[in-house]
């Protein structure tokens, strides 16, 4: 017996979805809270490039809960830790992510934990959660290692190079083996160049609101579906050789292979695909933007640098770090660097979501079927919780201090029941890397850099990030 199939989403073609958006909101029972509301391209087209600012500005203007026009449509966006608790625990019932912002989303990835929502939702992680237990992560950092010292081979000082470039390889490598058991320069992994499907993929979602609206050849929408296709061709082939040969092993796939649920349910070919695409979604996108912008703060901030190599140099005295050195506390500046990191540019930038009934948030009241989007991107540079946003500060990330945040005030990889599940397994990741770079570079950013981001749908460098490498002293 399979797993049911979640419920198909609403509305296919966009322009069916554009008229029900503009129905609901006038039939709506509950007026939306204040906020830009007039139609405006020149908002629509600067929050497709810079969201940041303007969030941060509505949230000065007019409170925490505020409406915001971009395109055709009005969205209610939620900021500070009451209403991130609010959307992602203590009312998460009330929110729905598969008909979010995001739903274009499934044409890539599918039906998977992130794409899905309600009994589906709750019984596919049930299944996969074994694959992410703490044993079952600290079990990968072998391969983590071994990838790792392999691009880090090719490096000498004086050398520049592109390290978000470099990590998204490595990072696609570890997730191809670690999660999947496929040899990445074998076989089928071998054929395609996964990586720049993935990111030919997600560019459609730095193009224009307008252009997602397209589809036929030579459209955003098409680059997408392309890449899909080629993704799915070797994740289905590796489904079909597997249950031909009975051939498993400690990954997530073999375990999904043979998973059922506690009524015996098991995941169709299908399900399989959409959870591993999922998971190599999320297992190399998030982890290559966060090096990317680790390594960016700590060339601007060399001081913080000395901190971590001392570091680095007087608990590992020149050996690799252990999985208990890499998930337990013997690196604690190295875990602060990181944390102060996932604040400043969180992964998941943005929880889109829409309310099923009206309900009330910070005193303001919302409708019900209404587009609902909280930001850990923005809730995490509002300055009333987080003094000096703008300024790398891993001291911030303390035991105590850490301890004394408010509740829903720090959530890089969201909350509740929709807490990325991966999560364990990208932070070992980011700290590996981190850690071989460290113990054999300093890099500092190329000269004229500078960095600007764009959301795909993860926090990324817009142009990679350009370094030199150099000698450690």
């Amino acid at each position: 017996m399979a797993i049911a199939a979640p419920p198909p989403l609403e509305h296919v073609s966009p322009l069916a979805l554009i008229a029900a958006d503009l129905r609901r909101q006038r039939s709506a029972e509950v007026a939306y809270p204040p906020g830009e509301t007039d139609f405006s391209m020149a908002r629509t087209v600067r929050f497709s490039n810079e969201p940041l600012p303007i969030l941060l500005d509505a949230y000065h203007r007019h409170g925490p809960v505020f409406t915001l026009r971009i395109f055709h449509g009005l969205i209610v966006f939620a900021l500070g830790p009451q209403a991130n608790h609010h959307i992602t625990v203590s009312h998460a019932s009330n929110f729905i992510w598969r008909e979010s912002h995001f739903r274009d989303l499934t044409a890539l990835i599918g039906d998977g934990l992130l794409t899905t929502d309600g009994e589906y939702h709750r019984r596919s992680r049930q299944i996969m959660l074994p694959a992410f237990h703490r044993e079952q992560i600290a079990a990968t950092v072998e391969t983590m290692q071994q990838e790792t010292e392999r691009a880090l081979d090719h490096i000498r000082p004086g050398q520049r190079l592109d390290l978000y470039f470099l990590t998204r390889r490595l990072a696609l490598r570890i997730a191809m083996r670690a999660l999947f058991g496929l040899d990445p320069d074998g076989g089928r992994a071998q054929e395609i160049d996964a990586a720049s499907l993935f990111e030919q993929a997600l560019s459609f979602y730095s193009t224009l609101y307008p252009l997602r609206m397209l589809r036929g050849p030579g459209t955003p929408w098409s680059r997408l579906i392309s890449a899909s296709r080629r993704l799915n061709r070797m994740i289905y082939e590796e489904i079909r050789d597997r249950r031909a040969s009975g051939r498993r092993g400690s990954d997530v796939m073999s375990l999904l292979l043979d998973a059922t649920d506690e009524d015996g349910a098991a995941l169709s070919d299908s399900q399989i695909r959409d959870e591993v695409m999922t998971l190599l979604f999320a297992g190399h996108d998030t982890t290559t933007s966060t090096v990317s912008f680790l390594f960016h703060e700590l060339a601007r901030n060399p001081t913080v640098t000395d901190r971590l190599i001392a570091e680095q140099d007087e608990v590992l005295a020149g050996r690799p770090p252990t999985g208990a050195d890499l998930t337990g506390t013997a690196l604690p500046h190295l875990e602060m660097a990181l944390e102060e990191t996932l604040r400043m540019y969180p992964p998941a930038w943005i929880g889109p979501r829409r309310s099923i009934e009206p309900f009330t948030l910070c005193g303001v009241d919302v409708p019900g079927e209404a587009y609902v989007n909280y930001s850990s991107w923005a809730s995490h540079h509002l300055p009333d919780v987080f003094p000096e946003p703008d300024r790398f500060l891993p001291e911030r990330f303390t035991p105590e201090a850490k301890a004394a945040l408010p509740k829903g005030a720090y959530v890089p990889f969201g909350g509740g029941s929709r807490t990325c599940i991966g999560m364990r397994f990208g932070q070992l990741e980011i700290r590996v890397i981190a850690s071989a770079i460290l113990s054999r570079f300093r890099l500092s950013l190329a000269d004229g850099f500078h960095l600007t981001i764009r959301q795909m749908p993860t926090l990324s460098p817009r142009d990679g990030l350009p370094v030199i490498v150099h000698a450690r002293d």
